[in-house]
């Protein structure tokens, strides 16, 4: 009995390491629903007919599905912002320990402060991520390298972790796999991304595709070093964990002057 328990718990966590990465394994595709689920019950939706299979939805689908309520949810934002929608750049801060990604764009000229959310679930601890399965979100700035409209988390969008500096440390160290597929996506589960709820996925993914995915920067913290400095204050942390820290405080730090009582939280 100790024996078959053992590989169903195997099983399952097997397939949640493949549901965070976007993967879609063969054992669990009949799970993928052919209607995206509503993230919040009663709202008004605009649903399109079902694609021919399960796991066939592209971006444009999610436009059509999902674009109307998430513009009207975020348009009064960036209205109070003076910002035009959909904006020319977006940058996400995600913030560890505060639990929170705040959502900044411009026009034209600087960079302003649109709104915050809240960070549902982010495993791991204050640090860079280093290699496959340490379940760390990542340190640094990224890029968004792709949208899944078809994530057993909803919907998902995939940082570009690792970047340049990621790997180029990891090959000094020796490190012949630093990880991959971190994801900003729904859900309230994280082994290494950033879980944000449906709803909100819903309003990050679709500012993005309007956007395009180009023109968005993500940048991840440890903590927000407009509070109190970034500081490699452990020693199991890499020694180039201060040039990170210092590259991400700069990167923060230029957004904008103002003030963060100027925000509005979600």
């Amino acid at each position: 009995m100790k024996s078959k328990a053992k590989i169903i718990a195997c099983l399952a966590l097997s397939g949640l390491l493949s549901a965070c990465s976007g993967q879609k394994p063969a054992t669990v595709t009949a799970s993928i629903p052919a209607v995206k689920p509503q993230a919040q019950a009663g709202r008004k939706m605009y649903y399109i007919p079902s694609p021919p299979l399960p796991g066939q939805w592209t971006v444009e689908d999610i436009l059509q599905a999902y674009g109307a309520f998430a513009t009207r949810k975020l348009n009064p934002y960036f209205a109070k912002a003076k910002v035009s929608y959909p904006p020319r750049e977006v940058i996400f801060i995600a913030l560890k320990q505060e639990r929170k990604l705040e959502l900044w764009a411009r026009d034209s000229g600087e960079f302003r402060h649109i709104r915050d959310f809240d960070i549902q679930a982010a495993s791991g601890v204050a640090g860079p991520k280093l290699r496959q399965g340490d379940r760390q979100v990542p340190e640094g700035i990224y890029r968004i390298a792709e949208l899944n409209p078809n994530s057993h988390y909803h919907l998902s969008m995939k940082i570009s972790y690792p970047n340049e500096f990621d790997l180029f440390h990891a090959w000094q160290e020796g490190r012949a796999d630093p990880g991959s597929d971190i994801f900003i996506h729904g859900k309230a589960a994280s082994i290494g991304c950033l879980a944000m709820g449906d709803e909100a996925i819903e309003e990050l993914f679709v500012l993005t595709a309007q956007v395009g995915a180009e023109n968005v920067k993500v940048v991840i913290a440890p903590h927000d070093p407009r509070a109190y400095p970034l500081e490699a204050d452990s020693l199991e942390l890499p020694e180039w964990t201060p040039e990170l820290y210092s590259i991400i405080a700069r990167e923060i730090k230029n957004l904008s002057p103002e003030v963060k009582s100027a925000k509005t939280r979600f």
